[in-house]
């Protein structure tokens, strides 16, 4: 699964708050000036292609569903980053939290004791 566009995570999103929708539902959700209903509907098929969304038929028209959840897209992404841009290390990504200081030392103190926790819980 690759990562989504900015205009398909714009459309996901929609999909997350409210639930399966026509395309012409998911069009009012937009303000104006809204996206053209074709360029919309070429978004959606490709997000249907890629196994983003998923589709009941009501005759000629779709409805479409998100098939995967916003957290594990966000968990997905999450650990291609690691990989890609973090030589797949961990401790990488940590250590980058806390150089930025967008990780204090409680913070990791408490991330250290919910890993014990977690190891003790699987003994």
């Amino acid at each position: 699964m690759k990562k989504l566009t900015n205009k398909e995570r714009e459309v996901m999103e929609l999909y997350w708050q409210h639930g399966e929708m026509f395309v012409r539902e998911l069009l009012e959700h937009y303000e104006e000036p809204r996206p053209h209903f074709n360029t919309l509907s070429t978004i959606v098929r490709r997000l249907e292609r890629e196994g983003y969304l998923g589709h009941k038929q009501y005759g000629t028209t779709y409805q479409y569903h998100a098939l995967i959840t916003e957290q594990d897209y966000a968990k997905k992404n999450i650990f291609q980053m690691v990989d890609d841009y973090i030589e797949d290390s961990y401790k990488g990504l940590v250590s980058t939290f806390l150089k930025e200081e967008k990780l204090s030392v409680d913070e990791l103190r408490d991330l250290l004791a919910q890993v014990e926790t977690y190891k003790e819980s699987k003994q």
